[in-house]
């Protein structure tokens, strides 16, 4: 016996955050959503200014620096002001 853990070798889930966080989809554009819940294996987010929610795979998804989640609600107050539907 090796003494390594069988644990070690298995994939454990990524902890789930809790809706309305601001996350980082890495996979592409980089883009910013609020969590929205799961769907089978995959993380649901939403764009900060309104529109369809997007699918992302949990491993390609960070929370949101404090930096990013600043740009994301300021864009979304300024979609506001010109009277946009968020």
């Amino acid at each position: 016996m090796s003494g390594e853990s069988v644990l070690a070798h298995s994939q454990e889930p990524p902890h789930l955050p809790t809706p309305g966080t601001l996350m980082v989809d890495t996979s592409g554009e980089g883009r910013v959503g609020e969590f929205r819940g799961t769907a089978g294996p995959y993380w649901y987010l939403r764009p900060v200014c309104g529109g369809t929610e997007w699918e992302a795979v949990p491993e390609d998804v960070r929370p949101a620096t404090p930096a990013e989640c600043l740009s994301a609600r300021t864009a979304r107050e300024n979609a506001r002001s010109r009277g946009e539907v968020v």
